[in-house]
């Protein structure tokens, strides 16, 4: 059948739209968010940025790692990106639960940490998750990001023109094979610095209150059966998944960390012990929309993604539960 949006090159179907259309504002924000903290916040130094990054990186190779010693050489292998991914606004929202308990100086870390996870995150999806590259395609987005860094030197001010040419560089990036959400990020680091607390507070609710809930809704109407339901904890994709972020993620996270400060290449932040850094990590594990965002890039066979994305579930709800109980328990070790 002749689909006019097809024909257009363009996202056609309700799923299709909300992925690769409404989730690129999503990336814009998170854009805004790294070039922000690369600007002026924890990333803006080496030695500030150095245990976040190696954090993050730590907190992504471990679960890839554990994920394919579960799955090596089976249909599954391709998941190994799944837990790799830190959900920022779940991590944060149990952080900011634990209150008093996760001190203020870890939830910056564990910002620092997730806003670097999720720019992995963006180049796993680009290299390991596209199609084949198209170079027309490429070159047409490279124009477009000249012209919007000429606007940026000649300093116009950031409104409809770009907004315009950030729609085309979206499109462009949409049929160039690579992840069109990509076209989100580098659209936000042609945001002019001293603009991105605007953009960031126009796009804050938008995002929050209606494409996340949407994305969310598209991608986890799961249909739950027992079948699946015993596959999430009897097949090596479920375990994988599972067992990545719950046990790589921290894991990961607290060696890297702890390998930088032995060498003396980095410090804790102050006020942190390794207890907290490692509830942290415990936080980190939960992988949810950048999880599920990956699922369906890695399996286009749908009981995959189902199995997938309950195990991710599962995982979130395990790393609240452990990290709620972790927090607890060396609150009463400290005392």
């Amino acid at each position: 059948a002749w689909h006019p949006l097809e024909s257009m090159h363009l996202p056609h179907s309700i799923l299709h739209l909300i992925n690769d259309g409404l989730m690129a504002i999503f990336f814009f924000l998170v854009g805004m968010e790294i070039k922000r903290e690369l600007v002026v916040g924890e990333l803006s130094s080496v030695k500030r940025a150095l245990l976040p990054i190696a954090a993050a990186a730590g907190g992504m190779v471990m679960p890839a790692i554990i994920f394919l010693l579960f799955n090596k050489g089976t249909f599954f292998q391709n998941g190994w990106g799944i837990p790799t991914a830190t959900d920022i606004a779940f991590s944060l929202g149990v952080a900011s639960m634990l209150g008093k308990r996760f001190p203020n100086s870890l939830k910056i870390f564990l910002t620092a940490l997730a806003i670097i996870d999720d720019l992995g995150a963006i180049l796993v999806i680009a290299f390991f998750y596209g199609d084949a590259v198209k170079l027309g395609w490429l070159l047409a987005a490279g124009g477009i990001v000249l012209v919007l860094y000429w606007l940026n030197k000649k300093r116009y001010r950031f409104g409809l023109i770009q907004l315009f040419l950030g729609f085309l560089l979206w499109y462009a990036v949409f049929n160039s094979g690579i992840h069109a959400t990509i076209a989100g990020v580098v659209f936000a680091f042609m945001v002019p610095a001293h603009e991105l607390t605007n953009w960031e507070h126009k796009l804050h609710n938008p995002v929050n209150f209606l494409i996340l809930p949407l994305f969310a809704l598209a991608n986890t109407a799961i249909v739950l059966n027992a079948s699946v339901l015993g596959e999430v904890w009897t097949s090596t994709l479920g375990l994988g998944v599972m067992a990545g972020l719950v046990l790589g993620k921290p894991l990961g996270i607290f060696f890297a960390c702890r390998t930088l400060v032995r060498n003396k290449v980095a410090d804790l932040p102050k006020g942190i012990n390794w207890y907290q850094l490692f509830g942290a990590g415990i936080v980190a594990g939960i992988g949810f929309t950048m999880s599920i965002f990956i699922t369906g890039l890695a399996y286009s066979d749908l009981q995959y993604q189902d199995i997938s994305k309950i195990a991710i579930l599962f995982a979130a709800l395990i790393s609240i539960v452990a990290g709620v109980v972790w927090f607890r328990a060396i609150k009463t070790l400290q005392a």
